[in-house]
């Protein structure tokens, strides 16, 4: 089959590999959509992935082979494709089953090979059926909705304010389900014009500018002073974290949903002259997923205006150079097999 494979000191290749072999307890997916995440990008410049490896893990796709200690009757069930779990531990007792370690299985960013490819081996417990109604683009969106579903949920959910800092899949996401879970005055800051805009069109009451107006004159005027209740960095700016900080409310919450790898300065006493709630969001859970796949059926959730680059297999190596490890696109969707 064919994949795109990571080489060390190439990057991503288009190869053929072997078929996955399902064996006893494993399903055999046939991929019909594969999204790009930043994490893809993060791994892919790390230097520390291992030669060969094929990432991809928001996945669509279809059912078309079982081992035969798998019950058949999901053959050809439309999926997406989650972690596993094993629902005893302590993370999993808290209600954190992405932290489970407990022989953990997860496709291009664990064990399994990913969805940068025509076919992917799982295992049962990963899979999530797609309701109908749902096509196989908003089924691979469904986990960066999760995502931002999640960092919802670490916030508190208090439902009043909100700012997203940063509109990227994971910001944009996020205002869309801040709208639709019944938030308040919800605004976006994002320095690019076309991300504003689509911000807007996923019903945010603000958008504005970072680097052509001052934020924190735009907070005061728009919250009578007081600051937005919630916040949340999506951007990845390490100087976003104070920002976060100085626009939230005295007793509001500043949740982190980027991922940053370098440190980032901010000011404690910020924290003990507003008594702001620091916190933090990582990875999803698979009711997170099915709850965005079911507002995706209802017709209340579309993620696909996020798609601004469908792509083939064979195109990844060049779109990658050229428009996502440059920041030209916004979400790069892979076309693989057939799309339902």
């Amino acid at each position: 089959m064919k994949a795109a494979v990571y080489r060390q000191n190439k990057g991503l290749v288009i190869e053929d590999v072997p078929m996955p072999e399902v064996g006893p307890g494993g399903v055999l997916v046939k991929i019909a959509n594969t999204g790009f995440c930043g994490s893809d990008h993060s791994l892919l410049e790390s230097n520390n992935l291992p030669d060969g490896i094929i990432l991809g893990h928001e996945v669509s796709g279809i059912v078309v082979d079982v081992g035969q200690e798998v019950d058949n009757h999901i053959m050809d069930m439309r999926v997406a494709i989650r972690p596993t779990f094993c629902g005893e531990c302590r993370d999993c007792r808290m209600g954190k089953p992405y932290f489970c370690q407990n022989n953990r299985r997860s496709i291009g960013i664990g064990d399994l090979p990913g969805g940068f490819a025509e076919y992917v081996k799982v295992l049962p417990g990963m899979l999530i059926p797609v309701p109908d109604g749902v096509d196989s683009h908003n089924a691979a969106l469904a986990e960066a909705f999760a995502a931002a579903y999640h960092g919802i949920a670490c916030s508190g959910d208090n439902r009043g304010s909100a700012m997203v800092l940063g509109g990227g899949p994971i910001g944009l996401a996020l205002v869309r389900l801040l709208k639709l879970e019944g938030f308040g005055l919800v605004a976006l800051s994002e320095p690019i014009q076309e991300k504003r805009e689509l911000a807007l069109d996923f019903n945010a009451d603000l958008a504005i500018d970072p680097l052509k107006e001052n934020l924190n004159a735009f907070v005061f005027e728009n919250t009578s002073g007081v600051g937005f209740e919630t916040v949340f960095e999506c951007s990845g700016v390490p100087d976003n974290v104070q920002a976060a900080l100085d626009v939230c409310a005295r007793g509001g919450v500043v949740c982190i949903v980027s991922m940053m790898m370098e440190p980032a300065t901010l000011l404690p006493a910020t924290l003990n002259f507003k008594e702001v709630n620091l916190t933090a969001s990582y990875s999803n859970t698979h009711a997170e997923n099915m709850a965005c796949l079911d507002w995706m059926a209802q017709g209340k959730l579309d993620g696909r205006p996020l798609i601004s680059d469908l792509i083939t297999l064979d195109e990844l190596p060049r779109v990658y150079k050229e428009k996502i490890h440059t920041g030209k696109a916004l979400k790069v969707m892979l076309k693989i097999g057939g799309e339902f």
